[in-house]
C-alpha cells in the first residue's frame, strides 16, 4: 500500500478540483477536464517512478468500483416504459455504430483496442462504456485516453448541435428525447440536451439513454469470450475466469434500485460517487498517458469517431420516420 500511495494521491490531486470544474462547465465535463490534466502533469513527472503503481490501481480499479456504483442509476422497469419503438431504435443505433467501427477501421487502419472502444462508446454510453470493456480487452493508457478524448469532443458537438437542428427539423418532445437518447454518447450530455429542449423530452432522452446502458452487459460478456480465446489460442474458456463481475455488480446495483431496497438518498449518494471515481480514474489515466504518442495517433481516433457518430445520427433520424 505504501507503494501505491503516491499514485492514489496524486490522482486526488487532480480529480478533486476537475470534478468541482466539471460542475461549473457541464459541458466539457469532470471527465475530461481530469484526464487533460493528468496529461499536462505527465510532461512534468516519470510517470514509471514512484507513482505509476497507484496511478495503475486507480486506473483500472475505480472504473471497475465505479461502474457498480453507476447501476444505482437505473431501475429496470423503464424498460417497459419506454415501448418496442424505443427498444427497436436502440438496437439500430448500437448495430450502426458496431458495423461503421468495423468497417471504417479497416480502410483507416485504426488500431484494434481503439476500435472497439471507440465503437462501444458511441453505441452504448460514452466513457462508462469505454471504462467497463477497457479492462476486458486489455487497452493501455493511451489508447482509453484517445477513445475517451474523442467520444467526449462529440458530446460537447451534440449537445452545441442538436437543440437548434431539431427546432430546424420541426421535432416533436418525444422524437427529440428519442433521437438524444440513442444519438448523444455520454449520459450527461444526453440530459444537458434534453433540459435545453424540454421537460418531457429530458424524460424520454433519459430514459431511452439508461436503457442504453444496459447494452453493456452482452457486449462485456461477448468481448471477454473474445478476449480470453484469443489469449488462450482457440483453446476452451471458463466463464469463471474472463466474467466480469463489476458489471455483474452493475446489474444487481439495478435489482436493488428496482425492488426498492435503496432509498432516493443512498440512490443519488451511490451516483454521485461512481462519478467522481471516474473522474479519479480518468485522472490517472491521463499522468499515464504519452502525449506525444497521443498525438500521433490522434487523427484516425478522431476520424473514426465522427464516423459512428455520424452515422447514429442519421441512422437515428432515418428509423423514427418509418416507424412512425
Amino acid at each position: 500500500m505504501k507503494q501505491k500511495l503516491p499514485g492514489i494521491i496524486l490522482s486526488f490531486f487532480i480529480a478533486i478540483p476537475a470534478w468541482f470544474a466539471g460542475q461549473l462547465y457541464p459541458l466539457v465535463g469532470g471527465p475530461v477536464l481530469a484526464i487533460l490534466s493528468g496529461m499536462v502533469i505527465s510532461m512534468f513527472i516519470n510517470n514509471n517512478g514512484i507513482v505509476s503503481p497507484g496511478l495503475k490501481l486507480t486506473s483500472k480499479k475505480m472504473l471497475q468500483g465505479a461502474i457498480i456504483l453507476l447501476g444505482f442509476q437505473l431501475n429496470l422497469f423503464s424498460v417497459v416504459v419506454i415501448g418496442s419503438q424505443a427498444l427497436l431504435l436502440i438496437l439500430l443505433t448500437i448495430t450502426t455504430a458496431f458495423l461503421t467501427a468495423f468497417i471504417v477501421s479497416r480502410f483507416i487502419k485504426t488500431d484494434e483496442n481503439t476500435s472497439i472502444l471507440i465503437g462501444v462508446g458511441t453505441a452504448i454510453c460514452g466513457g462508462s462504456a469505454i471504462a467497463a470493456t477497457a479492462p476486458i480487452i486489455g487497452a493501455q493508457e493511451e489508447e482509453i485516453a484517445s477513445s475517451i478524448s474523442t467520444i467526449f469532443l462529440f458530446n460537447i458537438v451534440a449537445v452545441l448541435v442538436f437543440p437548434s437542428l431539431g427546432r430546424w427539423l420541426e421535432m416533436s418532445d418525444v422524437a427529440f428525447g428519442l433521437w438524444a437518447g440513442t444519438a448523444i454518447n455520454d449520459t450527461s450530455s444526453v440530459v444537458a440536451a434534453g433540459q435545453i429542449w424540454s421537460d418531457r423530452a429530458l424524460q424520454t432522452a433519459t430514459i431511452v439513454k439508461l436503457v442504453r446502458t444496459l447494452g453493456i452487459l452482452p457486449i462485456a460478456l461477448a468481448l471477454g469470450f473474445r478476449q480470453a480465446r484469443k489469449d488462450s489460442h482457440g483453446k476452451s474458456v471458463q466463464v469463471s475466469k474472463i466474467f466480469p463481475w463489476f458489471i455483474m455488480g452493475f446489474l444487481v446495483a439495478s435489482l436493488m434500485v428496482t425492488q426498492g431496497i435503496v432509498t432516493p438518498p443512498l440512490q443519488k449518494l451511490f451516483s454521485v460517487a461512481g462519478k467522481f471515481m471516474i473522474v479519479l480514474a480518468m485522472a490517472a489515466i491521463g499522468v499515464n498517458t504519452n502525449i506525444t504518442q497521443l498525438i500521433h495517433s490522434g487523427k484516425k481516433p478522431l476520424l473514426l469517431g465522427f464516423a459512428c457518430w455520424s452515422s447514429v445520427v442519421a441512422v437515428s433520424l432515418i428509423a423514427q420516420k418509418f416507424l412512425r
